[in-house]
């Protein structure tokens, strides 16, 4: 029990502005730290490349499910009306794609709905129902707070060197993270 008392989760660094926040997001990132994460009240522009962060696959992973899921709807329509369920109405062709683009559109436009939502999920390691930033009282990023916290599982964290890394790139309260 004292051994998970003593445990550290990291340090959290709070800032005086978004500015001096963003500053100091890509003075982390090129000091080497790879688990950090920024915390503020507001998007701030900017941030994802001062941290150093590389562009989400989503966009992709998004167009790709979209065309799988048109083409397989094309493809049930294809298949009713042509194999399973043949019936010539009017004098058309067994296989009329016009009278099937709503419908194509529509499975792709719900299969990337699906892959946008599951994807984001996924890659944000979503739902985490608790997170050791929450053990701050001074945790205020919906209000006020522009913070910076570095996880103790960083392969550059120490816990003095940090705190004062973090003072020196204009922190004004460095707070230990415990249980």
């Amino acid at each position: 029990m004292t051994e998970n008392k003593a445990r550290s989760y990291g340090l959290l660094a709070r800032f005086d502005t978004a500015g001096k926040l963003l500053s100091a997001a890509s003075k982390v990132s090129r000091a080497g730290y790879k688990n950090f994460d920024c915390h503020s009240p507001f998007a701030i522009h900017g941030m994802d490349r001062a941290m150093g962060l590389k562009r989400s696959p989503l966009g992709w992973i998004v167009g790709l499910i979209a065309l799988i899921g048109g083409v397989a709807g094309l493809g049930l329509q294809w298949w009713t009306s042509t194999i399973d369920y043949p019936i010539i109405i009017s004098g058309k062709p067994l296989f009329s794609f016009q009278a099937y683009v709503p419908i194509t559109f529509a499975f792709a436009v719900l299969s990337a709905a699906f892959a946008a939502t599951m994807g984001m999920l996924i890659l944000n390691r979503l739902p985490r129902l608790h997170h050791p930033v929450f053990y701050s009282d001074k945790f205020t990023a919906n209000d006020d707070g522009f913070l910076i916290s570095i996880e103790a599982d960083d392969p550059k964290y120490d816990a003095h060197a940090t705190r004062d890394f973090l003072q020196s790139i204009g922190a004004f309260e460095v707070e230990e993270l415990k249980p």
